[in-house]
């Protein structure tokens, strides 16, 4: 299915309307109500309750339509209710709803894993196992490569985000807010320098130089701690939470050279950055690298629970039969929902997420001139990102960040904030967004860090 045939399905008017303040009073309501009832450890970018959603658009239940430039953090790339994934949803319900694959088994769960199987980066034989969360599947994979190699240690870099349940945590680079509080944290997780090109740890004046130095502290990362104890190393091919940072080139291809000669298993964790979010199938693409490991989950059923370990036949298999697993893993519903993300995910989605780039940089790179708060406009695809930072020192703006943010959810616009410092905003517009949808939320962006420079 196309991107005209998704986008004439879509029921919601892609057009932004403020109908009251945001959030509005019936939401306002319901969210002390929220406050009496749910826990206080789960936070909210935007206290409004949705009535719908669709294409660009979140409809509120005070009649506001705000624009979506969130997805769910990455996850409905293909509107919040395409059509296909209900249509495939509702007809596996009526069927059944679970029976748990490791005591019956279904043929969704099969061909979810031969679509992977044959899509992910990498020419050699692989092997698939399906999950429910973005955690799962990489504690799965550490899992995976620490039974193939016999070895303990884990890899991971600076600004890494991979999870929150207490292996992920460890390897997450934030403290606050994913570890604060939850030590202790598993000590067999070893953090190296990556290669940022805005902020390089080791120095650098050239991307070249950057991926150079940057590969050497790895290397001796790695030599301290002894490069035979290191099952994995795990990298985001884009770091997401961390701030959308694009390494400098080359520097995927160095991790594939050390990790082929020291023989670790190198994972890379597409949970954010894969099934068409930068305009290829898998951002590791761009790099012309494949992991022995390829992890996918967010958009994979554009909503419903599902995440993926996808890999090197040898490694898959290494795992003793009842090693791998779960209830809900691989939950006939969220199978039949990413045969339908299958399906859909054409040539025209990817060259949109293409467009959608486009456009930002359009609009928002004339602020590096324009402003002194603007550090760098980065990132490929529909997974793009502002480093709000002071000109010169590059110290970070986190406080702008988050009043821009506020500006923009009071018009209608919701955007996330993200990094280290927490001074980046970051964009994730569903990759079916019409260009007059994007460009009224980018305007509305733009006058906001005008307004605030």
């Amino acid at each position: 299915m196309s991107l005209h045939n998704i986008a004439r399905e879509i029921t919601i008017d892609q057009i932004r309307h403020l109908e009251t303040s945001i959030p509005g009073p019936k939401s306002t309501q319901r969210h002390a109500e929220r406050e009496q009832h749910v826990t206080a450890g789960f936070g909210v970018t935007l206290p409004v309750f949705v009535e719908a959603a669709d294409g660009g658009i979140i409809q509120d239940i005070d009649g506001n339509r705000l624009i979506d430039f969130a997805s769910g953090i990455a996850v409905t790339s293909l509107g919040a209710s395409n059509k296909r994934v209900a249509e495939r949803v509702a007809a596996q319900i009526e069927k059944f709803s679970h029976t748990c694959f490791m005591v019956t088994e279904y043929d969704s769960f099969t061909q979810v894993c031969k679509w992977l199987n044959e899509h992910t980066p990498g020419d050699f034989d692989k092997r698939t196992g399906l999950f429910s969360t973005g955690a799962e599947a990489v504690e799965n994979a550490i899992k995976i490569a620490r039974s193939a190699t016999g070895r303990p240690n884990v890899l991971v870099f600076d600004e890494a985000y991979h999870g929150r349940s207490l292996l992920t945590m460890a390897m997450t680079a934030k403290e606050n807010p994913y570890q604060l509080n939850f030590g202790p944290m598993p000590r067999e997780v070893v953090r190296a320098a990556s290669a940022n090109p805005l902020r390089p740890v080791y120095g650098g004046s050239t991307p070249d130089e950057i991926t150079e130095k940057s590969l050497a502290s790895v290397r001796d990362t790695l030599s301290t701690h002894g490069a035979d104890t290191f099952a994995a190393m795990v990298i985001e091919p884009i770091q997401g939470e961390g701030g959308f940072i694009v390494p400098a080139p080359g520097f995927l291809a160095g991790l594939r050279e050390i990790a082929d000669e020291h023989g670790i298993v190198l994972v890379i964790d597409e949970i954010q950055a894969g099934l068409g979010r930068t305009g290829k199938l898998y951002a590791s693409e761009w790099e012309g690298v494949a992991g022995d490991i390829t992890l996918s989950a967010k958009a994979l059923a554009n909503g419903v629970p599902l995440s993926a370990v996808t890999g090197r036949a040898e490694l898959m298999n290494a795992v003793h039969s009842g090693g791998l697993g779960g209830t809900y893993a691989g939950n006939p519903i969220a199978c039949e929902a990413a045969l339908a993300v299958f399906e859909q995910l054409d040539q025209s989605v990817l060259d949109n997420a293409t467009k959608i780039e486009q456009t930002v940089r359009e609009v928002l790179e004339p602020l590096l001139e324009k402003t002194n708060i603007v550090a760098q406009v980065r990132g490929r695809g529909a997974m793009l990102a502002i480093e709000l930072a002071d000109k010169g020192t590059l110290e970070p703006r986190p406080d702008l960040a988050r009043s821009i943010a506020l500006a923009c959810h009071a018009q209608g616009v919701i955007i996330l904030t993200c990094g280290t410092y927490g001074n980046v905003i970051r964009l994730l517009p569903p990759l079916i967004i019409g260009e007059e949808l994007l460009r009224d939320g980018l305007q509305v962006l733009a006058r906001a860090i005008e307004d605030a420079a």
